[in-house]
């Protein structure tokens, strides 16, 4: 029984565990920056939120989805991709925390929480789907 369901979601529990890890990354070093250091929370997002996608790709290029890129231009494909579409999750995440925190004055923290759930189910949408793709899958589309 635990081999049937390790085979049905297995991109699915390690992209779960590294995204905490992910995620514990940008939260704990948001709120260094923000807390620690007293630096503007716009800023402090943008440094932790950068540190964070470094850490994804990595995590998610060898262990999630165990991406062996054939070529040199796929590798930069990948990597191109992969930074593309965490910029976009980038303009939700910062736009939350504006929104949230400017706007609404809610807690920073939570806030920051908040967008990050969102953020996750964002990401690995798209890296299951545009980013890490299997060889097979892109060859059915060429």
């Amino acid at each position: 029984m635990i081999e049937k369901y390790w085979e049905k979601y297995k991109d699915a529990i390690p992209y779960v565990v590294f995204g905490v890890l992910t995620t514990l990354l940008n939260i704990v070093l948001f709120g260094f920056l923000d807390k620690s250091l007293g630096w503007n929370y716009q800023i402090a997002n943008v440094v932790a939120y950068f540190a964070s996608v470094l850490f994804a790709y990595i995590t998610n290029k060898l262990w999630v989805f165990k991406s062996h890129a054939p070529s040199f231009t796929e590798l930069l494909r990948e990597i191109f991709l992969f930074f593309l579409f965490r910029a976009g999750s980038w303009v939700f995440d910062q736009g939350t925390m504006t929104i949230g925190i400017s706007l609404l004055h809610a807690n920073a923290m939570i806030t920051k929480v908040f967008a990050n759930v969102i953020v996750i189910a964002l990401n690995y949408i798209f890296s299951k789907f545009f980013i890490f793709r299997t060889k097979k899958k892109y060859d059915k589309e060429v």
